[in-house]
């Protein structure tokens, strides 16, 4: 989900743009939906280096979380603004990182740099497991997974969560990606509302833009066939759930162009679009 703009972020890596969630036994996106049985039910979940989602259950702890993600407490406890490891509850929607450390969203001035300083990083190992240029200007609202990165303090008061879509209000930018159809559920997962239809409808580009992700098959951590658009203002937009996608990677779109048709593949209960904004606000 990065925003540098001097990459183009062709891999579907979540920390680039890409759509690869895993959200452990439950519904893509829906966080309400957890997983069936406890932490301590799941074991043996096979290594990835993809963002995951997990609802908490009755009885769960954070150390029997963190061990079956096979993180350190800590790492949970900051990606989730959390006080102390007690505080969790039945039902709560935990991001968890795919290695131990910490995730930063880039805010104006920020340099690769002074992110490394701040939570004692390594400069090469940060490169290597973001796949960024050391020299590459970072955009406001690209997110960084620091791997073994340490918080050494609270987040500053009004940091934006990028689970909950932090970021500038782009009024007017986005067009609805559907005409017509009803929104079945809010701001969830990376600043995403699922908008319902009938099943081949089309889906409109929400701005214009260049096509960096159309992945057309598979799983795709939940997402289905999905299509992620870059746009000039430096953000991009994520279409998920897909019947079909007819565009391809590196393609430039219009506004209202038709790229794709509602579906229900991947991690999904019915037609509809999980539509993101990634780096502002979701005006949907």
């Amino acid at each position: 989900m990065s925003l540098l703009e001097s990459d183009l972020a062709l891999d579907p890596n979540w920390s680039r743009g890409g759509g690869e969630i895993t959200v452990i036994d439950g519904r893509a996106l829906e966080p309400e939906v957890g997983p069936l049985g406890t932490a301590r039910d799941l074991k043996d979940l096979p290594a990835s280096d993809q963002i995951s989602i997990y609802v908490v259950r009755q009885d769960d702890t954070l150390s029997e979380i963190a061990e079956m993600f096979q993180v350190s407490v800590n790492t949970i406890i900051w990606a989730n603004d959390l006080r102390r490891a007690t505080d969790i509850k039945e039902g709560q929607v935990l991001v968890i990182l795919p290695i131990t450390g910490v995730h930063h969203i880039v805010v104006k001035g920020e340099t690769l740099q002074g992110i490394v300083k701040k939570y004692r990083g390594e400069l090469e190992e940060i490169i290597r497991f973001n796949g960024l240029e050391s020299d590459a200007a970072l955009a406001v609202g690209t997110v960084i997974i620091i791997p073994d990165g340490e918080v050494s303090a609270p987040p500053a008061a009004g940091q934006p969560r990028f689970v909950r879509g932090g970021g500038p209000e782009y009024a007017g930018y986005y067009l609805r990606p559907i005409r017509g159809g009803v929104k079945t559920q809010g701001l969830h997962g990376y600043n995403g509302v699922d908008l319902a239809i009938a099943a081949g409808e089309p889906i409109y580009a929400a701005a214009a833009g260049r096509v960096i992700i159309s992945r057309s098959s598979g799983w795709n951590g939940g997402y289905g066939d999905y299509i992620v658009v870059k746009h000039d203002n430096g953000t991009q937009t994520l279409y998920a759930h897909n019947q079909s996608n007819i565009v391809s990677v590196g393609q430039a779109v219009v506004q209202g162009q038709v790229i794709g048709y509602v579906g229900s593949t991947g991690k999904s209960t019915g037609a509809h679009v999980h539509f993101e904004v990634r780096g502002a606000k979701n005006p949907f």
